[in-house]
């Protein structure tokens, strides 16, 4: 069976299918050998369109991307024109292959809030190059899938045709549209390439929780590039922007290199940009500039802008291709993430986020799914998880092969979406408000977080 015919399709294909930071992350990870094993988990952090559920959907597409993704020598030469890239570190990614596991929810199972629909085991790089294709194939299609299920339910038995085709969304043209109505840059290095426009982009916060310490992390990135960007809101930003001052002055003195910018992604931008504005003044960083990100559009530019926010640039990225997202309440897409949760052979394997709003559980999952729907418990994926409960995550890749059960026929697919949606209570499927359905954390995960937590602060 020869690899999908991806461009036909209009689904993640090829080595620059990343953003930028990825390949950045990843020459530095090369660097400094960190090739320990890592896990990160895809999950949406909410139920889309004021409902209370998610349905997942794409998996198919996400396991055709990661076993098929390479570079090939015509993204390798695109990557070697940028100038920015060490020459072993290029002919390493023209060995590139996923060599990982990936554990998932089947398509057309019914999921929640915050639980992992996809984890991937692999070695950091490897798991690391995979975020953008998975988070399309997976974020999408559940969006997708989620919205249609409620159109179907409120057509009560009458039949709903797709009419999408002008209407539906695609990377590519994303970034070109945005361009045309004055984007200047783009982080996505298919369409920087194609387009031949500039590409930009900071570093994830993954590559600041894969190294010891934040300072270990911003000491690595300011070694590696001339000029670079970090990023502050992985723990606490007031102590990373005192670190970044301290590692930006110690580059520049013995290489040469700059602060080009720091970004905030999460909590009070306001106060927070006026803060660390003031710090980086006083600590000489006049020219290193500000960039604000997370769930950013018009509304809330215009908010910052007029609050006197000293903010240079934003990322805008999830409410430009979803314009009908109007609040938090009623959101229009699951807010698919993936996140660095375990890696091997550290003193503290266990990863987490304890950023403002967005902070995440580590460790290696499943979920377990209670008879009756009465409930799902994410648990540690080496305990038994309750008595007469079900498994939700199960192999679908091994050792970068795809497992003979992991792709299903496309009938059995939506006859199980069928039987989900027909299944779960009417009171958890309300189109408006939906009665919470119960997800809790077992004793084994929450003592595993606040071990996490704890070991943070420890350097």
């Amino acid at each position: 069976m020869g690899a999908p015919d991806f461009e036909n399709r209009g689904v993640p294909h090829g080595g620059l299918w990343v953003d930028r930071y990825h390949i950045d992350s990843m020459e530095i990870a090369w660097k400094h050998q960190l090739f320990n094993r890592a896990t990160f988990d895809l999950f949406g952090r909410r139920a889309p369109f004021g409902g209370g559920y998610i349905l997942a959907a794409g998996l198919a597409i996400a396991l055709d991307f990661a076993s098929t993704f390479s570079f090939d020598a015509d993204e390798i030469a695109f990557l070697k024109s940028l100038n920015r890239y060490d020459a072993g570190f290029l002919a390493w990614l023209g060995r590139f292959r996923f060599s990982g596991d990936i554990e998932a929810i089947p398509e057309g199972t019914i999921a929640y809030a915050n639980e992992p629909l996809l984890r991937v085991t692999a070695p950091f790089p490897e798991a690391l190059a995979l975020e953008a294709g998975l988070l399309h194939a997976i974020g999408i299609s559940s969006t997708i899938a989620t919205k249609a299920a409620r159109i179907v339910q409120a057509a009560d038995g009458r039949a709903v045709s797709e009419f999408a085709l002008r209407r539906a969304h695609h990377p590519w043209l994303t970034t070109r549209s945005a361009v045309i109505g004055g984007f200047s840059s783009t982080s996505n290095l298919d369409a920087a390439r194609d387009l031949s426009i500039p590409a930009s982009g900071t570093i994830p916060h993954a590559l600041v929780t894969a190294f010891a310490s934040e300072r270990e992390a911003f000491t690595a990135v300011a070694n590696t590039f001339q000029s670079y960007t970090l990023l502050l809101d992985t723990y606490d930003v007031e102590r990373a922007t005192d670190i970044a001052i301290e590692v930006a002055k110690e580059a520049f003195v013995s290489r040469g290199h700059r602060l080009e910018a720091v970004r905030l992604d999460s909590g009070d931008l306001v106060a927070q940009a006026k803060s660390v504005r003031a710090k980086l003044n006083r600590g000489g960083q006049h020219d290193t500039k500000i960039v604000a990100s997370g769930d950013l559009d018009e509304w809330s530019i215009s908010t910052l802008i007029s609050s006197g926010a000293p903010i240079d640039g934003f990322g805008v990225g999830g409410r430009l291709i979803v314009p009908g997202e109007v609040s938090d309440e009623e959101p229009s897409s699951i807010g698919a993430v993936y996140k660095l949760v375990w890696l091997e052979g550290a003193v503290e394997p266990a990863r987490m986020k304890l950023s403002a709003e967005k902070q995440t559980w580590p460790g290696k999952k499943q979920i377990f799914r209670l008879p009756g729907w009465a409930g799902d418990v994410i648990s540690a994926d080496d305990e038994s998880g309750p008595g007469h409960s079900t498994p939700l995550l199960v192999p679908v890749m091994r050792s970068g092969a795809i497992t003979p059960d992991a792709r299903p026929t496309f009938r059995i697919v939506c006859l199980r979406a069928r039987a989900n949606l027909a299944a779960m209570p009417s009171r958890f499927g309300a189109l408006e408000n939906p009665k919470r359905y119960e997800v809790s954390y077992s004793a084994q995960l929450r003592a595993l977080r606040d071990r996490a937590r704890l070991s943070i602060f420890e350097d």
